[in-house]
């Protein structure tokens, strides 16, 4: 057995209580490794390309405010 099957059994076995902490911590933690990645992107310039056409969709009227 694997180590993903391992904590798949593992979760499976948690009492309601015990899952909902786990289910609060992961999600803070699945929010903080996205939050990383996108700065880490942003840094390095993989979001330029991105940034610079939406940049220009909105100079040229095809935004929309929220």
């Amino acid at each position: 057995m694997g180590m993903i099957e391992r904590i798949e059994k593992d979760i499976e076995r948690l009492d309601e209580a015990s899952f909902a902490a786990f289910r609060e911590w992961f999600m803070e933690y699945d929010q903080a490794r996205w939050d990383r990645k996108i700065e880490a992107d942003s840094r390095s310039g993989k979001l330029d390309a991105l940034v610079d056409e939406a940049l220009g969709q909105h100079r040229a009227g095809k935004s929309t405010p929220l």
